[in-house]
């Protein structure tokens, strides 16, 4: 590693001659193998962008410069050239970021994690430089040829081909890739650019062979360059490039860095907007990652990095639970599809689409289309199961409001990593679903706790056709079996504790004692019902007379469960996602209206941004652990025998 020891800022990359780029790409991707191979992560993306991120810095001088990726995820080279060099807890607490981190350093500007915004905020520091004045300063948009399928992406370059001395560069790492092959027109289209040589050819030959033919000659190649977009309609489709008014530049080897540097020092002397094409290889130079048709190493766990097997096997998990059970309800309901936003395979969609593949749509990362394509299909006639990360979905809830709840739509949209993820960072814990659905009329969401009550809650979500409904899960493997020992007013009971089990019969004799101690419900919301279940076996212990229940269907709040609350004095619902306006929240406040008098408490997740930590981590961090909810309890108790 004797460049890339060297290498603590930019300055020093610009500083290397071609034979040292060449030997400093081969160290960086050694040393990503062998670090990412130890905590896990986005190798794939990033050992395709080593030498584009190379000549970046070639020619950019950040952080004068502002770089901006899109997504994220490919900025693991960027950290590493910028002297973050100490991956050893990549993604873990207190270690690097997965994605690029403000608090880390002055290079990184947009903590970017969810795919398609990056150009709108290219555009807008490009605008916010122009309208501040002083020394010229350039933006620079890293975009993969996956966020390219979304909206956003196509509304800011619209706004950026509007403004012709926008000091702007636009790169699409086309590696034809999102997460696993780019789905659509889009990726059609490039296809035939990075194919097609056609329109570089001709012209070459038309400069050289017409303009020997003196006047004359010069006349004829003017007048051939003035059809230019004509020729490139028909050898080399650019038009909707071209009809944008973007300068645009390409294909371009992107692991070739002469080049690559070649064309960003042309596009950033150009003094305006320019689209650099850049064709890359996910996976690049890693044998395993290339050989993985899958996704080419996107998202790793541990791995050995001779073999680039896992280290330890993958325990069965939520996602897996629903790919089996779609596939089983995909045999029993030909109406049923599937819909992703190119997440097939994280989403556990891959096996149904291996069994119906003309019922599955990949609309790219594209969740809003996703969602009112989805009431479309529903008005039709089929019945569409819209799986995403919880998450992402943020981005889609005009649509779910307007589109699929207000038109009554059938769609079943299913949320994968719900709740706290943990070691993705801050935008992917899955903790704002609950809170932000709670306000649409007519929706139905299930958080089941466990591998039965998820079967059970899809089944009974596509059954509903007068509505959207959702189901949310979390991510990692299924926790232990939680059957209902009772189901009192459609709710499930997970179980009763009772004092004189524990505290004996001398202690229960007296009749009057009994009647004052507090009885006490906990309400466990999907995942964190075992969470509630191991609080209250530790409640009883202590002589606490304390009941368990599990709603399986949380939105709208069942008026069953609002009779049951009446026979408690002391009632602590605990859910994993945010606190204010939650499930626990929804509950008290509808308790309250039927006439409840005890004391309420909601645990959640505070509202806040989780910075990356493991799950277990997160939830001591936020007092969500058994203890710290039958501490809860005790105050309640406290409070109310005052």
């Amino acid at each position: 590693m004797g460049i890339l020891r060297r290498v603590k800022t930019p300055a020093d990359v610009r500083g290397l001659s071609t034979a040292q780029a060449v030997q400093l790409a081969a160290e960086i991707r050694t040393f990503l193998v062998k670090n990412v191979a130890i905590t896990g992560g986005h190798l794939g993306p990033n050992l395709g962008v080593v030498e584009l991120t190379i000549a970046l810095h070639q020619v950019f001088d950040s952080p004068r410069d502002t770089i901006v990726f899109d997504t994220g995820h490919q900025a693991y080279v960027h950290k590493l050239l910028t002297g973050r060099s100490d991956f050893s807890s990549l993604r873990q607490r207190e270690g690097l970021s997965g994605y690029p981190s403000r608090q880390e350093s002055e290079h990184d500007v947009v903590e970017n994690s969810h795919a398609s915004t990056a150009l709108s905020w290219a555009d807008g520091i490009a605008r916010g430089y122009r309208l501040r004045g002083g020394p010229n300063r350039h933006v620079v948009a890293v975009i993969g040829d996956g966020a390219l399928t979304g909206g956003m992406a196509w509304e800011a370059l619209n706004n950026i081909a509007a403004v012709k001395d926008h000091p702007l560069v636009v790169v699409i790492n086309d590696n034809g890739r999102s997460y696993a092959p780019t789905i659509g027109g889009l990726a059609h289209h490039l296809d035939t650019l990075r194919t097609t040589r056609g329109y570089e050819n001709f012209l070459d030959w038309g400069k050289k062979t017409l303009k020997r033919g003196g006047s004359p000659g010069r006349l004829a190649y003017e007048a051939l360059h003035g059809l230019k977009k004509g020729l490139r309609d028909v050898v080399m489709p650019l038009g909707m490039f071209e009809d944008l008014g973007l300068k645009y530049m390409g294909p371009i080897d992107g692991h070739d860095i002469v080049a690559v540097a070649r064309a960003l020092r042309r596009a950033k002397d150009f003094g305006g907007p320019v689209l650099v094409h850049v064709i890359t290889e996910k996976g690049r130079g890693y044998t395993p990652a290339e050989k993985d048709t899958a996704d080419r190493f996107h998202g790793i766990g541990p791995i050995h990095p001779e073999t680039g097997l896992p280290i330890a096997p993958s325990r069965f998990g939520w996602t897996s639970v629903f790919s089996d059970e779609i596939v089983k309800i995909g045999r029993e309901r030909d109406d049923v599809v599937a819909v992703t936003a190119a997440m097939l395979r994280p989403v556990g969609l891959a096996a149904f689409a291996d069994e119906f593949p003309d019922r599955v749509m990949d609309v790219g990362i594209a969740e809003q289309h996703a969602i009112t394509s989805a009431a479309g299909m529903s008005f039709a006639g089929v019945h569409p199961v819209v799986a995403l990360y919880a998450t992402f979905l943020n981005r889609a809830f005009d649509q779910v409001l307007m589109d699929a709840a207000l038109h009554r739509a059938g769609v079943t949209i299913v949320l994968d990593r719900a709740g706290v993820t943990g070691d993705d960072g801050p935008s992917h814990n899955g903790m704002w679903d609950m809170a932000l659905l709670g306000v649409v009329p007519g929706l139905r969401l299930a958080a089941p706790r466990d591998e039965a009550t998820l079967r059970a809650a899809l089944r009974e979500a596509v059954s509903v056709e007068d509505r959207p409904t959702v189901v949310r899960y979390p991510k990692g493997p299924v926790g232990p079996a939680l059957p209902a020992i009772d189901i009192v007013n459609g709710v499930d009971v997970l179980g009763r504790w009772q004092a004189k089990e524990y505290r004996g019969e001398a202690a229960n004799r007296d009749a009057a004692a009994a009647e004052e101690r507090p009885r006490v419900l906990l309400i466990g919301i999907g995942a964190m019902a075992v969470t509630a279940v191991t609080a209250a076996e530790d409640l009883a212990a202590e002589g606490v007379d304390v009941t368990v229940v599990s709603p399986t269907w949380v939105l709208p709040v069942a008026g069953g469960l609002l009779d049951l609350i009446a026979d408690y004095s002391i009632v602590l619902s605990v859910e994993d996602g945010v606190v204010d306006q939650g499930i626990g929240e929804r509950i008290s406040a509808a308790a309250t209206r039927a006439g409840f008098t005890g004391t309420f408490v909601c645990r959640g997740l505070a509202s806040e941004f989780i910075e990356h930590s493991t799950r277990v981590q997160i939830l001591t961090d936020q007092r969500l652990l058994p203890a710290d909810l039958a501490d809860e309890v005790r105050r309640a108790a406290e409070v109310e025998a005052n």
